[in-house]
């Protein structure tokens, strides 16, 4: 059932006998960070603090030290690897995320296959994750399959058969988790011109056909919370087909911010677990809020960047702007204000716009709003630097989405264009926000393979 509450609201579904939580442990001058379950501690992140490391370690030090770019790894049971499918993956923001959840649930995460249209996102991609198998093309022809209603209820006509050679190699390697961000230009607000209906809106069904194909454990869906109404219905489709595939789905719409993002992000996800139990929905809600973080500030996560020279970080380096912006920009700072006047604004952003944050000014203690691709612009989006008369640079804005600086955001030819990096960092799931539902997916499993007398379902 789809669920909009807050996540504060959704752990009143939470039962079972201890409540979990993450913890922080100094270990051996390394900080782990784990997800704890029924009081037992498995896997985990190793993070090597910084040299001005506080003196109580916590979940915010940790966060903060490994945004920062603070060097980590995986924890796993030895023998134990989670192959890891990502389509649509454009440059690995939830890829990222599903290796970190997976480590926080006790696993290690491994790439098996990525596949996106654009050439340039699967450079970025490639230098970051390594993934065994690529697929460079049109993932809606990737995947054989038909669906059908019978009895109202749609289902696949015929088991679902990946036909191209990256993707049924990665299905004979085996596959745990497909992770997927299919396009949402079609379902998003932001698109005036084809909202919510749009040809790439059936898209969206691609990864449950690839997970029923592959047998996944676990198939996660995200997108925006406009997906509810295209035209196509295609989540109401994606989760009844996926149920009756042998799936337990679960919807929720999160705000990244109360994940540890800097950033106010609200995101629709399907969830689809493969023989879970009947408490499956509850538990993982539970788990959901044990994961869930104090609210993060633009301060939080990027203040340290004023120190750093701009000549030794690439992509900390501030867009050019015309002279009418900077003026804008000046405007602003000069009236210690947040919001530009109408009269200042283009006629088009004047009254009666719908975009009121366009030309607006961030706040060092506020979470930012949703980072876009637009953010080198200030008629974009609220992207005014809060203490500098400038637009966020690349560095910053991917701070605010989650990205850590050891990410590498710079494609194998050098610096990526402007419009590359923006794409990249702007269309990305924030990785802390995929972690914490991929750990919620994946230990509501070993949870409940446990309780019903089972080995955990994502154990090769």
């Amino acid at each position: 059932m789809f669920d909009s509450r807050p996540v504060e609201a959704l752990a009143e579904r939470g039962d079972g006998p201890s409540v979990p939580r993450v913890e922080v442990r100094d270990c051996g001058g390394h900080w782990v960070k784990r997800l704890v379950l029924s009081g037992e501690r498995s896997g985990g992140i190793r993070l090597e603090p910084p040299a001005a490391a506080p003196d109580e370690v916590g979940v915010d030090a940790w966060d903060q030290a490994w945004l920062r770019g603070a060097r980590w790894w995986a924890e796993g049971r030895d023998g134990e690897a989670l192959r890891i499918a990502d389509l649509f993956c454009a440059a690995g923001g939830f890829s990222l995320g599903a290796r970190l959840g997976a480590a926080l649930a006790g696993l290690r995460g491994h790439v098996v296959l990525a596949g996106d249209h654009d050439p340039r996102m699967l450079d970025i991609y490639r230098r970051n994750h390594a993934p065994s198998h690529e697929f460079l093309g049109n993932l809606g022809l990737a995947v054989d399959y038909r669906v059908t209603t019978r009895g109202g209820v749609p289902r696949f006509v015929y088991p679902p058969e990946p036909v191209e050679r990256p993707l049924r190699r990665a299905a004979e390697t085996g596959v745990d988790v497909v992770v997927a961000g299919p396009p949402c230009q079609g379902h998003s607000n932001l698109n005036n011109h084809t909202r919510r209906n749009d040809p790439r809106n059936t898209l969206y069904l691609v990864p449950v056909a690839f997970g029923v194909a592959v047998g996944a454990d676990v198939v996660v869906i995200e997108n925006v919370p406009s997906v509810l109404n295209s035209v196509e219905a295609v989540s109401r489709v994606a989760r009844e087909v996926g149920a009756a595939s042998g799936y337990v789905p679960i919807e929720c719409t999160l705000d990244a911010s109360q994940f540890g993002v800097a950033q106010r992000r609200k995101r629709h996800f399907l969830v689809l677990l493969r023989r879970a139990g009947g408490s499956a929905e509850a538990r993982f809600f539970q788990i959901l809020r044990a994961l869930s973080t104090r609210t993060r500030t633009v301060r939080w996560a990027i203040e340290d960047l004023r120190a750093v020279d701009e000549r030794k970080d690439p992509l900390h380096r501030p867009a050019a702007l015309s002279s009418a912006n900077r003026d804008r920009i000046a405007y602003l700072f000069e009236h210690d204000l947040y919001e530009l006047p109408d009269p200042l604004r283009p006629p088009c952003h004047r009254d009666g716009h719908t975009y009121p944050s366009v030309y607006g000014r961030l706040r060092w203690d506020e979470p930012a709003g949703t980072i876009t691709q637009g953010f080198h612009s200030p008629g974009r989006g609220r992207f005014v630097h809060p203490g500098e008369r400038r637009t966020l640079t690349a560095r910053e804005a991917a701070r605010l989405q989650g990205f850590p600086d050891s990410y590498d955001l710079c494609a194998a030819m050098g610096t990526p264009r402007t419009n590359v990096l923006a794409k990249a960092i702007g269309e990305a799931v924030p990785p802390p926000l995929g972690a914490a539902v991929l750990a919620a997916a994946l230990a509501t499993i070993r949870v409940d393979g446990r309780q019903r007398g089972g080995k955990d379902r994502v154990a090769p």
